[in-house]
């Protein structure tokens, strides 16, 4: 089993998705993890070689993330790769979950300052924006995770896993 986590920056991704591998015993894997351990804080690759070695690296990770089983957090982004989206609609046994949070949460969320592209509640929801359609189309199940508890959210996610084949989109 692979279930893929997607959605934009502070929905809880990493949060969730350690919690949702605990629950089902399963590893989990989150790709800007990866990235920083090889490279070093994604601010400061930002800052020094630009959004599009970012996305480069990130790449990189997504292929060798979906090589693997288990849970997968990938950046907020990254499903903005052609690539990387054709692999969510191709590569057999992964299930895509869309986690979805509310701007008023999100803004007490921003002040940690490892969003680079987020520096305010205006310049992430012009984000989610441009991507909602993408997020939306790529998910097999979506779930609001704005105000409620990380087990009760990994708990809903595994139910449904555990009950749907991954060819069923939503």
């Amino acid at each position: 089993m692979r279930i893929v986590l997607i959605g934009p920056p502070a929905a809880g991704k990493t949060r969730i998705g350690k919690r949702l591998a605990r629950d089902l015993g399963v590893k989990f894997t989150d790709t800007d993890v990866l990235i920083v351990a090889e490279n070093g804080a994604i601010p400061q690759i930002f800052a020094e070689h630009g959004e599009a070695y970012f996305r480069a690296l990130e790449r990189q990770q997504v292929m060798k993330a979906l090589e693997g089983d288990g849970i997968i957090a990938f950046g907020g982004g990254a499903v903005m790769n052609p690539a990387t989206q054709a692999d969510l609609e191709t590569v057999s046994d992964t299930r895509v979950v869309l986690l979805d949070v509310h701007a008023d949460v999100v803004r007490q969320r921003l002040s940690n300052g490892k969003r680079p592209l987020v520096t305010s509640i205006e310049s992430w929801q012009a984000l989610v924006d441009s991507r909602r359609a993408t997020y939306e189309r790529l998910a097999h199940f979506m779930i609001d995770t704005s105000r409620r508890p990380t087990r009760e959210v990994a708990g809903e996610i595994a139910d449904w896993a555990r009950t749907r084949p991954p060819e069923e989109r939503k």
